[in-house]
């Protein structure tokens, strides 16, 4: 008789590990102090600021993202063109930068003595140190997230529907708009919520690019930073609620278009 083999219960035994040990520090989150008072801290004119502030500039960003990286995506999925592979990898390449070089490359570029430094500063457009450059900064770290996602969405879609409508008379354009992102939907709707989770996480890049200012450049991971050694409470009421958007919008990924949408994501 065969003994049982132990890699099964090995198995097991290592998703447990990985399983207590990231779930607990979420867990205690939320029970490390009373719901009460995780509410009555969100109160804290800092924390409304930062939350404030949060959703204002995430939501300009993806309306950037979603407007110019749509069409961007849709270019690189159904193009072939020499260089391709190096231009999909310069545009992915944010994803792997540490924030604080991404912070530091934004300054070069766009700081006051980078490289459009002056051009910006003739054109009456400052960004270090404002809430432009919060947008500018969740553009820069998210957006990777947005165009991954969307050029496979489009390159998942049957060619004949596009060939098909541009054989009825349908220009380019028009194919775009009516048929490609309609099919494409879920997928998009997908990128867009991985990279609002990226954007509403940002933290290095912002500060070393734009600050940390109350009601100017302070977004929520800022405002937990800050609050950290003075405000406990604080920091946790913020921590619980980005934990759970950024749960929201995993779910939603999850219900879109399955678990395969992540697993694209990281490679």
């Amino acid at each position: 008789m065969r003994s049982r083999s132990w890699f099964p219960p090995l198995l097991v035994v290592a998703l447990c590990v990985a399983l207590v040990f990231l779930v607990l520090p979420v867990v205690a989150i939320f029970t490390h102090t009373s719901p009460g008072d995780l509410i009555s801290s969100l109160g804290d004119s800092s924390s409304t600021d930062a939350l404030r502030l949060s959703i204002e500039t995430t939501a300009i960003a993806m309306a950037i993202i979603v407007v110019v990286g749509t069409p961007a995506a849709y270019f690189l999925a159904t193009r072939e063109f020499r260089g391709k592979p190096l231009v999909v990898t310069l545009i992915e390449l944010p994803l792997v930068l540490p924030p604080a070089v991404a912070g530091i490359g934004l300054l070069a570029a766009l700081g006051p003595k980078g490289i459009l430094g002056d051009t910006l500063d003739n054109a009456g457009i400052t960004l270090v140190l404002r809430t432009a450059g919060v947008v500018v900064a969740l553009i820069f770290v998210a957006s990777p997230f947005y165009l991954r996602q969307a050029q496979a969405a489009f390159a998942s879609l049957d060619n004949s529907w596009l060939e098909a409508s541009r054989t009825l008379g349908a220009g380019e354009a028009k194919t775009f708009g009516r048929i490609a992102i309609p099919a494409a939907a879920n997928g998009l709707a997908a990128g867009l919520a991985l990279a609002w989770g990226r954007a509403l996480g940002e933290f290095g890049a912002t500060l070393m690019f734009a600050g940390s200012f109350q009601g100017i450049t302070q977004t929520a991971p800022l405002a937990i930073y800050g609050n950290f050694a003075t405000n406990f409470d604080g920091a946790l009421a913020l921590s619980a609620v980005l934990v759970a958007v950024s749960g929201a919008l995993l779910l939603a990924v999850k219900f879109l278009t399955g678990s395969e949408v992540l697993g694209g994501a990281a490679h």
